[in-house]
């Protein structure tokens, strides 16, 4: 796994401390800022792995910040609040985030949810065999293609620009094209296990459906009673 650097963004220096010990600890270098527009000009300056970015700041709020960075880059960014809010939840992780914690925290529990964040970012290990190295880097069913190899989803050939949760969401799906999920099932194959809500869930399927959406797309159904489905036939 990558080891930085980590950008952290808080407008609270004692926090922002906690964080830096926690992910030092694990051997990643970290960088900080203290507001959302310091925030912003790091991400440019130091181009960093993964975010842990405050929603409620100074200069320029969480939401913005997130907005100018996927305007730009899929980093990983892990929100944090103050405010266990549904709504703050849901709007951030459809702006692009890809995961949410709650403050006060556990630092342990944050290091975890920034690695797991980071590892489902980073390509797969190369092919270890020469039947492994043979298998095909996409997949593809009808209009639908993901290339593995680059992170990057096409709908008849239009480049549709995920982020990492929502890539993993849509290739575990895909995978499995007959199969509906439940969401306990997504949690444990495109969230690695870690612990997120329903509402996560449905967010970033949400998110997934209005990218593809604007590009005449229809990815994933709804199996009522049970969660979700490829929607490509």
């Amino acid at each position: 796994m990558s080891k930085g650097p980590i950008l952290v963004v808080d407008d609270d220096p004692n926090l922002r401390e906690v964080v830096r010990v926690a992910l030092e600890l694990q051997h990643f270098t970290v960088v900080e800022a203290g507001d959302g527009k310091a925030g912003v000009e790091a991400f440019t300056q130091h181009h960093p792995i993964a975010i842990v970015l405050d929603l409620m700041m100074p200069e320029l709020d969480g939401f913005e910040v997130c907005r100018r960075i996927r305007a730009q880059s899929r980093v990983p960014i892990v929100f944090l609040s103050s405010r266990d809010d549904e709504l703050d939840r849901v709007l951030g992780l459809e702006l692009g985030g890809d995961d949410y914690v709650t403050k006060p925290f556990s630092p342990r529990e944050l290091v975890a949810r920034v690695k797991a964040v980071i590892r489902r970012s980073e390509p797969p290990p190369p092919a270890s065999s020469t039947a492994e190295a043979k298998r095909d880097t996409t997949i593809s069913r009808g209009p639908l293609t993901l290339d593995f190899e680059a992170w990057r989803a096409f709908w008849n050939g239009t480049e549709v620009t995920l982020t990492v949760m929502e890539f993993q969401l849509l290739a575990t799906l895909l995978r499995a094209p007959t199969k509906a999920f439940s969401r306990d099932e997504l949690i444990e194959r495109a969230y690695d296990g870690v612990v997120v809500s329903d509402r996560t869930v449905d967010s970033h399927i949400r998110r997934v459906r209005q990218k593809f959406g604007s590009v005449g797309g229809t990815v994933v159904e709804t199996v009522h009673g049970v969660g979700y489905r490829l929607g490509v036939p």
